[in-house]
């Protein structure tokens, strides 16, 4: 079984609302919503690929903070052992390349969204009620 370590982050913009962004049709979970991020490169720390990934993802550079929990997906003989972290938001203008739409949303109405699977276990995280 293959296995992939991806890192995806939490932003919380001045109203309290969270960053979650749609992938695009044509690539492998297409059309389902995520917290962005990902896959670590060779000799790369979490922070590291998770800063890199949203700069070239979103054109934004980001600031990674405390980190949230991990939890392993299994999926089509891969294992994808995804760890997330709240990151802060320095600069930059959305520009994006592996996703269609981006959305801030309030983490009660994240549960009403089609997340990929990796990614429900923290969407019920962010739960509050």
């Amino acid at each position: 079984m293959n296995q992939i370590d991806v890192v995806a982050a939490v932003i919380i913009n001045e109203n309290n609302e969270i960053l979650i962004a749609r992938r695009k049709q044509n690539i492998s979970n297409g059309g389902k919503w995520e917290f962005p991020g990902g896959k670590l490169e060779k000799g790369e720390t979490h922070e590291m690929a998770l800063e890199r990934e949203l700069l070239e993802e979103f054109n934004i550079i980001t600031k990674t903070g405390k980190y949230i929990g991990s939890k392993t997906h299994t999926k089509d003989k891969i294992s994808i052992n995804l760890y997330v972290y709240f990151s802060t938001f320095i600069s930059g203008n959305f520009e994006l390349s592996d996703h269609d739409k981006i959305t801030w949303e309030n983490a009660q109405n994240l549960k009403k969204i089609d997340f990929s699977d990796a990614d429900i276990h923290f969407v019920k995280m962010l739960q509050t009620d």
